[in-house]
């Protein structure tokens, strides 16, 4: 099965990234974590440039060793982020790491925070103003990729230039999942599948076959964190997985050594995720957290899923 960002076109973008006699470098936007290190460290090792707009409040400063120009700007400064790209000669764009969505669109008025500029209120205005304002992830995302795409650049996937970060199917950490653990698996994924169908969300936790609670524009660890709240016995599971029709381009759901100790914390003791659809950073890392916290992680795909439904009908 063919996914979004792996299309007829994907080991042509690997090959330019490789080709180290390519006039045009990588541009990497970047948010939050330690995926847009990750992914401008890959396309440097494969021989690629990368020229980076860090989002500021968001982004690491370990890409300025990495990267061969930093731009450091606003979230709202769209346009800013086109003609810098434009100035630098980048064809392709990438868009990695977090943005803190509530903290950019409902604390306070976003015009008068972020100062967006012309670009950015195009952009936007449709989906954040006026009776029919529509400010869903899938929205707002398809908005700036078409903003690109006027400023004529192709926005790809940062897994076309970091594939190995997802993750592969099996057990990661952790024993192998009990009948019960399974079952609690098999139901939260339903669940977590029709809430990233309807763009709420992409995580729940779940224990004994009760929903605990689904993320929504809080994120995965505030997501976490009030599960601890309401289920103080420990012992539950978060499920986490990628949307129908997942678009690879963005909001690729995404673990790392952050998650583990939020789930740690909050007395959980499973985490399962969906195989080649999920992002798993510092993985040593990641993985070492999960076996000293007795944490299982396991990655799991769809037909393996349906398969357990069958077998439990039958």
């Amino acid at each position: 099965m063919v996914r979004r960002g792996y299309g007829s076109d994907f080991r042509r973008r690997i090959d330019l990234v490789k080709s180290s006699d390519s006039p045009s470098p990588i541009g990497l936007v970047a948010g939050w974590g330690s995926f847009p290190v990750e992914v401008a460290q890959q396309i440097v090792g494969d021989g690629g440039r990368v020229c980076c707009v860090a989002i500021k409040g968001h982004a690491s400063t370990d890409l300025e060793s990495i990267c061969d120009h930093v731009k450091w700007m606003g979230v709202g400064k769209i346009g800013g982020h086109i003609r810098y790209f434009q100035r630098r000669g980048v064809q392709q764009v990438t868009m990695a790491g977090k943005l803190f969505k509530s903290d950019i669109l409902f604390h306070g008025s976003v015009w008068l925070k972020h100062l967006p500029d012309w670009t950015a209120i195009k952009t936007f205005g449709p989906h954040l103003m006026g009776r029919n304002r529509d400010s869903r992830d899938d929205n707002l995302l398809m908005a700036v990729t078409n903003a690109y795409s006027n400023g004529r650049m192709t926005v790809c996937a940062a897994t076309d230039f970091a594939p190995e970060l997802l993750v592969k199917q099996g057990l990661l950490s952790g024993s192998k999942p009990s009948a019960k653990l399974q079952t609690d698996i098999d139901s939260g994924w339903q669940v977590a599948k029709q809430m990233g169908g309807m763009d709420i969300g992409q995580t729940i936790t779940i224990k004994d076959g009760t929903v605990i609670a689904v993320e929504a524009i809080e994120g995965t660890d505030a997501c976490i964190e009030r599960t601890g709240q309401l289920c103080r016995r420990g012992g539950w599971t978060l499920v986490k997985v990628s949307k129908p029709d997942q678009d690879m381009r963005f909001d690729v759901p995404t673990i790392g050594p952050q998650t583990v100790q939020s789930v740690r914390d909050a007395g959980g003791t499973a985490i399962a995720i969906e195989a080649d659809l999920t992002i798993l950073v510092d993985r040593e890392r990641t993985l070492q957290l999960a076996q000293q916290a007795g944490i299982t992680i396991v990655a799991i795909d769809s037909e393996q899923i349906a398969s357990n439904a069958a077998r439990a009908a039958a």
